[in-house]
């Protein structure tokens, strides 16, 4: 979208770009114009388009209620023009021919931030160095010089004119938003936030804390991360999957809880061990387990290796092989299982003494065959 605001005197120009036309961009147009000028207009004209005019008819008139909040804080009257009526706007019309003639002509950028540079550097040079239509004995600027002074000064505070949307985050850290997806703490999934956007960057709220600050995309199905949200989430599933296999230990052989302790003194990486003693109870067994911890914390020496060597020490004693463990994959190891079949008496049950299709009495069963006579 392109932003034009004309001075009706000195038909000074601002030209910005934007890269949507939604009203947040709208009113930013305004705020940097407002800074160019070093002032506010009394009245602006605006074409009926919706970021202003919302809907018309006759002569009434329901303006954008954003844009008379954004007004009433600039202290400006907004004022429409008549429909159809190209004159009463004759101004900016002719200023943006100006636009599409001189700076349009044979212009190349690479990105929206060179094209604003470029917008900048014409409206404060060429542009406003230019003949004043009103006469020829000034320029744009000069005549812009003598109109700056009845513009109203600049408002003490700034209006907030960025973009701001109630989002659900999902059961993954990140919200969506404008098409792209921003990463967010994953302590704050499955929540309700606000994003609050500018044409730079996306901001990501809970209430009045902020969770996330990006730089905006305006691509489409983008995923824009912040490198500590996703180690944060590595982090945790870590832990938790650490949690998990230290329960699984300590209910098989209690007196792991123990030995996790003491290498926790000594400054072992508690992460290893838990692995290592799980691999060793898949291995060879819980009651095996229970005597190799017990002899590992009796020698004092709380540590993988005094266990390992523990249960082998146990099995050349009862001259037993080394355990063989074949990895399999998780489909082998969905077959292996053991189903227990059960009786069919029960099925008799459900219908005493009768055909459960027809309903009829069943017969009697034949008697047992007479026994072998032994010679």
């Amino acid at each position: 979208m392109a932003f034009v605001m004309v001075l009706s005197y000195s038909r000074r120009i601002f030209l910005h770009f934007f890269l949507n036309a939604r009203i947040d961009a709208f009113l930013q147009g305004h705020v940097l114009a407002f800074a160019a000028f070093s002032g506010v207009a009394r009245v602006i004209l605006y074409d009926n388009l919706k970021s202003a005019v919302l809907e018309r008819v006759g002569d009434a008139i329901r303006f954008n209620p954003e844009l008379l909040a954004f007004a009433s804080h600039h202290r400006y009257e907004p004022r429409p023009v008549a429909v159809a009526r190209g004159n009463e706007k004759g101004r900016v019309e002719r200023s943006i021919r100006y636009i599409r003639d001189n700076f349009f002509c044979a212009r190349s950028f690479t990105d929206v931030a060179d094209l604003n540079a470029q917008a900048k550097r014409w409206c404060e040079g060429q542009a406003s160095e230019r003949r004043w239509p009103e006469g020829s004995h000034l320029s744009v600027q000069q005549a812009f010089e003598v109109e700056r002074a009845s513009l109203m000064a600049l408002p003490e505070h700034a209006y907030p004119v960025q973009e701001k949307l109630a989002v659900q985050a999902g059961k993954t850290p990140y919200v969506r938003f404008d098409l792209n997806d921003y990463s967010i703490p994953h302590t704050h999934v499955r929540r309700t936030l606000t994003v609050v956007a500018d044409p730079e960057r996306v901001r990501v709220l809970d209430g009045a804390v902020q969770l996330a600050s990006h730089a905006r995309s305006f691509d489409r199905g983008a995923q824009i991360e912040e490198a500590s949200h996703i180690q944060e989430l590595v982090d945790r599933k870590r832990g938790a999957r650490q949690h998990r296999a230290t329960d699984r230990l300590t209910q098989a052989v209690p007196a792991v809880a123990e030995l996790l302790q003491r290498a926790a003194t000594r400054g072992h990486s508690l992460g290893s061990i838990t692995s290592a003693l799980t691999k060793l109870l898949d291995r060879y067994g819980a009651a095996p387990m229970v005597a190799a911890v017990a002899e590992a914390l009796l020698r004092d020496v709380p540590h993988t290796n005094a266990v390992r060597l523990a249960l082998d020490r146990a099995r050349e004693l009862r001259h037993q092989s080394p355990p063989v463990v074949a990895p399999l994959s998780e489909r082998a190891q969905s077959l292996d299982v053991t189903v227990r079949h059960h009786g069919l008496d029960s099925y008799d049950a459900l219908t005493p003494g009768a055909d459960a299709d027809n309903n009829t009495p069943l017969p009697p069963p034949p008697p047992p065959p007479p026994p072998k006579d032994p010679s």
